[in-house]
């Protein structure tokens, strides 16, 4: 290759020797021994020739705006020394290693890299790659936003606060919700978002403007759309389904059971009457429901939970034996008589000929809704869900007993049989007459005498 002059053979043994000594640090890294490290060549003068050029020339070529992933070889104050495989060694400054903490870079560890420039060789730095860990990291955010947006995928965000006209969100990057765009659902206001974490879709970017735009009701919506389509293909009559309760009507409730809404009739909720739904639930309520009806083409649902939960009836006739007294509360009046909850949650009727001794024509002349009674049980039957109560008789047997009580207490005098008929001598027999004195009759003793 002909001569190389004194100068440029310095020149040369002084790069051969940094890129020996950069290659004994991978080597240490890498766990060989420092005498088995070598070259690739050797370099030779004169007439022979340099096969350290092709060590050169098989070296990748780094240009800016390359991502690269580099092993760290040094943590300095001032940046972190990087191997990339290059010819020269790459350096991360301070300021570009991102939010983490420089303490944090452990030598040997991978890490991933922007190249930001590559400094000239006549340069002080020799050809030193300055690197960018912090643009790196924005970089592989960014296609992760840019495959997500062309994907249609729906992201979780964690949102950071509350600005004009919307809310940020973090994506690895911010981005911007309009408040058009924000389902509020409950929470009504848009700070109370702030510091939770919510699904949206990206709708829109800009590159040049670093602008991304969200939208968290076309997510849910599609989500919901997901979920209602899974539903459907899985509904039928006699399944369980777990659902949230979405709102409250006097009639009943409606139950997201996954994208669609069902209703739960107020009659189908308990076994026992409830004179309105939130009695028993309230919006928000994760509960279990059995499909009762279903039509695919309307996509009409109709929902049951008492069927869940045990039948009191089935044992109505061991808890309430017939001739037994019971405590309840009255919950209706009607013109038959008056209906009185029992303690397991089941009512029976009281008929208005045995609510009172005396005759009555409305129950509501003797008992009033929500008064205590204490009640006797004259008839039950499970299978037709009857049971009739009678307040008259407790009634009638308070008073009998409260009069044998009475004639308990009253004291009896007694009398013996010599007493009874002295009695009765006393009240027929004419009365003696005193001594010593005289009514026509004969004469006394002394007068005799």
């Amino acid at each position: 290759m002909g001569e190389i002059n004194d100068r440029d053979n310095s020149e040369l043994v002084e790069r051969v020797l940094k890129d020996e000594e950069r290659l004994k640090r991978r080597a240490q890294l890498d766990g060989e021994p420092e005498d088995e490290v070598q070259l690739s060549g050797a370099v030779r003068f004169g007439d022979d020739e340099l096969a350290f050029e092709e060590v050169v020339t098989s070296l990748p070529e780094i240009k800016p705006g390359d991502i690269l992933v580099g092993t760290i070889v040094q943590v300095r104050q001032d940046g972190v020394m990087v191997d990339v495989g290059a010819k020269s060694e790459g350096f991360i400054p301070t300021n570009e290693w991102g939010e983490e903490m420089l303490s944090e870079a452990k030598v040997g560890e991978k890490v991933e890299v922007y190249v930001l420039r590559v400094e000239e060789e006549r340069d002080e730095r020799e050809g030193l790659i300055i690197l960018s860990k912090r643009r790196a990291d924005y970089e592989r955010t960014w296609r992760r936003i840019v495959e997500a947006y062309e994907k249609g995928e729906i992201l979780t965000a964690m949102v950071k606060e509350r600005v004009r006209g919307g809310l940020v969100v973090d994506l690895g990057i911010d981005g911007f919700v309009p408040a058009s765009q924000v389902y509020l659902g409950r929470r009504r206001r848009l700070e109370n978002f702030v510091g939770r974490a919510i699904r949206v879709k990206i709708i829109e970017l800009d590159r040049d403007r670093r602008r991304v735009i969200c939208s968290n009701t076309i997510a849910l919506e599609e989500e919901r759309q997901r979920m209602k389509e899974e539903t459907l293909k899985r509904i039928k009559v006699g399944e369980v389904l777990q659902g949230v309760v979405r709102r409250l009507r006097d009639y009943g409730a409606f139950i997201d059971v996954g994208g669609i809404e069902g209703l739960l009739h107020i009659s189908e909720m308990s076994w026992t009457r409830i004179d309105h739904p939130s009695e028993v639930l309230k919006e928000g309520d994760v509960v279990e429901v059995v499909v009762l009806e279903f039509d695919p083409e309307t996509e009409r649902l109709s929902l049951g939970m008492r069927q869940l939960l045990p039948d009191p009836w089935n044992t109505a006739e061991r808890d309430f034996p017939v001739g037994s007294r019971v405590k309840g509360k009255v919950t209706r009046i009607v013109p038959a008589g008056a209906f009185v909850r029992m303690p397991n949650g089941i009512e029976g009727i009281i008929p208005i000929s045995e609510i009172s001794e005396r005759r009555i024509t409305r129950a509501g002349d003797v008992l009033s809704v929500g008064q205590e009674v204490e009640v006797k049980v004259i008839q039950v039957n499970s299978a037709q869900r009857r049971l009739v109560l009678s307040l008259r008789q407790v009634i009638q047997e308070e008073e009998r007993q409260q009069l044998r009580e009475l004639m308990q207490q009253q004291e009896v005098p007694r009398v013996t049989l010599g007493e009874a008929l002295k009695e009765v001598f006393d009240r027929v027999s004419p009365a003696k007459p005193s001594q010593g004195t005289s009514c026509g009759g004969s004469p006394s003793e002394s007068e005799k005498m």
